[in-house]
């Protein structure tokens, strides 16, 4: 090998190779599973990266704290529980939702339609899925509105009038 040879293998960096999303997958299911029962007061979990693996970052009551969970430097995943309906008939529903925060950089928001379709492994029943990127579409009231045009049927107050 001429000295050129050696230099040129020596100067050769490795690549680097993208490692995989991993789940915990026990904290997570667990999550979904008290958000689903109604036997718990859990509305919602977040579930952001720690690394490579997604975890249970938190869980709780009321739409404000699941809004104060989402940072604008970080990627991570809602799952929220909305009661819906009128005083005829009251109904949960369940909203999946992908935050990329706006100061996220381009490689790491692309790699979330791939990290996204992991965690859909375990949170696979809701109504309705939105991609959110600022903390003004963290709205309830349009969370509200996607979930009564993916609901079905909407019975109205109840009240009549009659002319």
């Amino acid at each position: 090998m001429s000295e050129m040879e050696v230099e040129q293998i020596i100067e050769t960096k490795p690549r680097k190779m993208a490692m995989p999303t991993s789940l915990d997958k026990e904290a997570i299911r667990e999550a979904y599973e008290d958000i689903r029962s109604n036997l718990t007061d859990t509305e919602f979990a977040i579930f952001k990266f720690d690394g490579l693996k997604i975890v249970c970052s938190q869980k709780g009551i009321g739409f404000d704290e699941f809004c104060n969970g989402f940072h604008d430097d970080e990627r991570a995943f809602g799952y929220i529980r909305i009661q819906m309906g009128d005083e005829m008939s009251k109904r949960s529903k369940f909203l999946f939702l992908t935050w990329i925060g706006p100061e996220v950089g381009v490689m790491q928001r692309a790699k979330m339609s791939t990290d996204k379709s992991i965690i859909k492994d375990i949170l696979n029943n809701f109504a309705v899925e939105l991609q959110v990127e600022s903390r003004n579409d963290l709205d309830l009231e349009m969370f509200k509105e996607h979930l009564n045009k993916a609901g079905g049927a909407n019975y109205g107050t109840g009240v009549r009038e009659f002319f």
